[in-house]
């Protein structure tokens, strides 16, 4: 059964993958996560260069280690089943005015080989007690007006339709 794991080295091989399969999917902006991944973790066979860049990523949970241009730190989490890396959820944990308009507390991706199965619906159920941990009340997530499929995911874990600004939708989502 998936579940929200720490990042870890030993899903490494299923990273690789996933990243290639978002690369490859015709007509899809590639996710943020994956045009953030250091370079040699993707190109070095080895376990180094990848076991440092889940230590980045690690890292950007505490102020120290927060990527600048995020401005808050988050905790990055995987859902996976056994080896098999099926997508990531990124819980930022406080928000900036950016992040208040576009982008909100809560981040995912479900990667394109393992779509249409309720991950994305279970991944962000399995989220909000995390949030409730890291002091998050009430989670804010935005989706485009024309990410159906997004919208259902939302509105399936309580999400409340609060506003819209633009082309974005705004939603409320109790973490407890």
């Amino acid at each position: 059964m998936p579940e929200l794991i720490t990042p870890t080295v030993r899903l490494q091989a299923s990273f690789l993958t996933a990243v290639a399969e978002f690369h490859a999917e015709p007509g899809q902006a590639v996710p943020w996560f994956v045009k953030d991944v250091d370079p040699a973790a993707l190109t070095d066979p080895g376990p180094d260069a990848f076991a440092a860049y889940v230590a980045r990523v690690l890292a950007e949970r505490t102020e120290a280690g927060m990527r600048r241009d995020a401005g808050v730190p988050m905790t990055t989490l995987w859902w996976a089943e056994g080896d098999q890396l099926l997508g990531r959820l990124a819980i930022r944990h406080r928000l900036t005015p950016n992040l208040e308009r576009i982008g909100g507390h809560i981040g995912y991706d479900v990667r394109p080989g393992a779509r249409r199965r309720g991950h994305a619906t279970a991944m962000l159920a399995a989220a909000l007690p995390v949030a409730a941990e890291l002091g998050i009340t009430g989670a804010l997530l935005t989706c485009d007006e024309t990410n159906t499929a997004s919208r259902r995911v939302i509105e399936a874990n309580g999400g409340r339709l609060t506003a819209t600004e633009g082309n974005k939708l705004r939603y409320l989502l109790p973490t407890t």
